[in-house]
């Protein structure tokens, strides 16, 4: 049987288990997916990895699962976490859903001097870093943090984590990829007007920078975040 049909849930999962969903999850299977009892799923979260389960009870407020067997282990991304500035509501969207479906571990709607858009809708962002999940075949859904200022992040920064510094005055690469350092890292993206002189000065003067070129061209801001990810993963995450 082709189970086609994947579902995050917050639940642990084990098998024998009986997971009851909510109603928007059970009107998704019932009235658009004209699921019934007995029509199995796959269901996952971030720790137990994928498992089959079959419908032992349906209608449009309340589905029960009954989990079967692990189909197979969680995936879960490299210690990257990703910094950008809010844009418009679809193409911040847009950045949630391709950095969960290229693969980070948290995600952190940042406001920085030039950020135009100063607002997020927090749960909305999380249902589409979810969905995003669901559709690309992942068995890990970063979480989607609240706003946070950027000089109140870099005040405050980790001494483990470095900062891969996406920086546009960079024509060509301030250092080289492989001589960066292993380990956790963050990836931060400028707003649509770029970083201003003294957060760039600041990125600059921090001991965990390393100063990034996305190449001769300026980079909108959605094409920025892919771009990074893609140079970060497949140079030190889970591509290379």
């Amino acid at each position: 049987m082709n189970v086609k049909i994947r579902l995050y849930v917050k639940n642990q999962i084990c098998s024998g288990q009986i997971i009851s969903l909510g109603r928007d999850q059970a009107n998704y299977l019932f009235s658009v997916m004209r699921q019934t009892v007995s029509d199995q799923i796959h269901i996952f979260n971030n720790f137990d990895g994928e498992w089959l389960a079959e419908i032992i009870n349906i209608n449009k407020r309340i589905v029960e699962l009954k989990c079967l067997n692990k189909v197979r282990p969680s995936i879960v991304p490299p210690n990257v976490w990703l910094f950008f500035s809010p844009i418009k509501k679809s193409r911040t969207d847009f950045i949630v859903e391709k950095a969960t479906e290229l693969g980070v571990a948290e995600i952190f709607p940042t406001r920085s001097e030039f950020t135009n858009s100063a607002r997020i809708n927090q749960d909305r962002l999380q249902t589409h870093a979810i969905e995003a999940a669901e559709q690309c075949g992942g068995t890990y859904v970063p979480k989607v943090h609240k706003i946070c200022k950027l000089s109140d992040t870099l005040e405050k920064w980790p001494d483990d984590r470095n900062i891969f510094f996406c920086n546009e005055d960079n024509l060509k690469p301030a250092c080289k990829l492989s001589e960066l350092p292993k380990g956790a890292w963050a990836i931060f993206i400028g707003p649509e007007g770029g970083f201003s002189k003294g957060e760039k000065k600041r990125f600059t003067q921090h001991s965990k920078t390393f100063s990034i070129s996305l190449g001769p061209r300026i980079l909108r801001a959605d094409t920025a975040a892919i771009s990074a990810l893609t140079l970060w993963q497949s140079n030190f995450g889970d591509w290379a």
